[in-house]
């Protein structure tokens, strides 16, 4: 791997609400795994699915080897007005073409989480959840499977395997 974009995503990021921890974290694996990638990290984007969408296309013209989307995967606006709107996930499955995805549900039927692993042209694109721990279990998920030359449905698999793993295994299920 070569290069490597990162796009954090979510009005609370933008404005400053909230501390963009997962970034440092994703390039810290992405060195420890590929020492002479070239990382670039994207002001973030706010929560709005076009907005998403342009700078998703703007990077994947330029190339690189992985596009990495932090955020903005839970879709818990769908359950309750209350909840943020989240919309990476929206995002990529009108972009993409080519992926696999995997829903993470609590039991109370609301998504947690929606991963999807695709590709665009030369670029594989993926997106981690926005909590911490979540979005570093994914990634490195991400790693190893990337390493191992696994399909993309089986990186995503993973992925959403090793999210569901950072909870008590009553309280979420996954679902294709």
């Amino acid at each position: 791997m070569k290069s490597a974009y990162i796009i954090p995503t979510g009005n609370e990021i933008k404005n400053g609400t909230v501390l963009d921890m997962d970034t440092p974290e994703i390039i810290s694996q992405l060195l420890g795994s590929y020492p002479d990638v070239t990382v670039t990290r994207i002001s973030p984007i706010i929560d709005e699915e076009n907005a998403i969408i342009n700078k998703i296309d703007e990077i994947v013209k330029l190339a690189p080897d992985l596009l990495i989307l932090i955020g903005g995967s839970g879709g818990g606006h769908r359950f309750s007005k209350s909840l943020g709107k989240d919309f990476t996930h929206s995002a990529l499955d009108k972009y993409l073409d080519n992926y696999a995805s995997r829903e993470i549900y609590g039991k109370n039927g609301h998504m947690w989480s929606k991963l999807i692993c695709g590709e665009k042209n030369s670029t594989a694109i993926i997106n981690v959840p926005g909590p911490y721990v979540e979005a570093s279990a994914a990634f490195k998920a991400y790693l190893k499977a990337y390493g191992e030359r696994k399909s993309i449905d089986e990186i995503c698999f993973e992925m959403a395997d090793a999210v569901l793993k950072q909870f008590p295994k009553d309280k979420i299920e996954i679902k294709k």
